[in-house]
């Protein structure tokens, strides 16, 4: 009896303990800044890596693109190992959502593949007492333009062959502007079925912005989170378009490179450069390191060049910007805020990235992000 009783306590012990990691990387709630693990060290230096735990404890909520969102899930791991006194939910529901929560005081951050526009920060400052929301470049990544087509294993593209295709001009895969593209491509006599997110989204923006400075003859619409043109297919965010190609035979889409797996293949982009670039980290750093700062103050958005001809750099890259407040941030959740974002911001947090499909930011711009998160306040 007594050995029993020793087993049934082992056993419920054991059981603690499951369910205590458990509650590491549950969700947390809508309180972007709950107390939580008081027993969080200070600075704590850990087995995970050199991540400052500090003071952060708590949940932390926060919301945004979908695109960042598989880096954001290995970040979070990392980091919760290594401060477990703080949870961090991050939904993933798109720029737009991401943006509107900001501003309403939802989260603690937010993630954005568009830059603040002027109203947007004009309304952060309702909820940054004293300050204003922010622009941080943390992440990087190609936008893949992925195709499922039978019997097609590559395929070479342009901007103006792109353009057509997504605003329905376009509409065989055996068509004359595909096939001088593709000589020896056996292109076969079928519909092609174009996906486009439904939800506002900061890819459709990059991808856009891309289409109106690369083929300005062959796509007249304006640009923005949302999608203008008319017909195709559309699906919830990154993993919904991704979704929808893949199940479709004769379907192209455009999603964060880390999505276009499982069978998906990539288009090769003719930018005029010595060779068709494929979609790569590679490619993506090389095209954000000729982007231009033009944020002012704190706030470091970046202006890209969509139209280079620079061998290896790939042209449709976006930028995932991390939204906070420079100034006047909830007292409670700003010692997580900043030791995450000290975290992804970190040599150690970057060097994940390229394993992951993602490209980190070149020296110079993350640099500059080290130094403004450590002077958020």
């Amino acid at each position: 009896m007594k050995l029993q009783r020793m087993n049934r306590r082992a056993l419920t012990l054991g059981a603690l303990a499951v369910s205590g990691a458990l509650a590491l990387t549950a969700c947390g709630s809508d309180d972007t800044g709950s107390s939580g693990d008081s027993s969080s060290s200070a600075s704590a230096t850990t087995a995970a890596g050199s991540i400052k735990c500090d003071d952060a404890k708590g949940q932390l909520l926060a919301d945004g693109s979908s695109a960042q969102k598989n880096a954001i899930d290995a970040w979070v791991k990392n980091f919760t190992q290594a401060c477990n006194g703080v949870q961090i939910n991050y939904k993933g529901s798109g720029s737009g959502a991401g943006i509107t929560a900001f501003t309403q005081g939802q989260v603690a951050f937010a993630g954005s593949d568009s830059a603040l526009k002027p109203e947007e920060v004009t309304a952060s400052k309702q909820v940054c007492s004293g300050g204003q929301g922010i622009d941080l470049p943390m992440v990087a990544g190609p936008i893949a333009v992925a195709f499922n087509v039978s019997g097609v294993d590559g395929l070479t593209l342009d901007a103006a062959t792109i353009a057509k295709i997504f605003d329905g001009k376009i509409t065989k895969w055996n068509d004359a502007a595909i096939k001088k593209l593709n000589p020896s491509a056996k292109l076969p006599d079928l519909k092609i079925q174009a996906f486009h997110r439904s939800d506002e989204s900061g890819t459709t923006d990059n991808f856009t912005k891309y289409l109106i400075a690369a083929a300005p003859n062959d796509w007249k619409y304006s640009g923005g989170k949302a999608w203008q043109a008319k017909g195709g297919q559309a699906a919830q965010g990154s993993s919904g378009v991704a979704q929808g190609v893949k199940q479709t035979n004769g379907a192209i889409g455009y999603m964060e490179l880390s999505y276009a797996k499982d069978g998906l293949k990539t288009v090769d982009i003719d930018t005029g450069a010595s060779a068709p670039v494929k979609a790569s980290s590679d490619g993506a750093t090389k095209a954000v390191a000729a982007a231009q700062v033009v944020g002012t103050g704190s706030d470091l958005s970046l202006k890209l060049d969509y139209t280079t001809k620079a061998d290896g750099a790939y042209p449709i890259t976006l930028v995932t910007y991390e939204i906070v407040c420079d100034k006047g941030n909830k007292s409670a959740s700003l010692p997580g805020t900043k030791a995450f974002l000290n975290y992804i911001a970190s040599q150690e947090g970057q060097s994940i990235l390229s394993g992951i499909d993602y490209a980190p930011m070149p020296d110079a711009i993350i640099s500059k992000v080290r130094s403004t998160v450590a002077s958020l306040s």
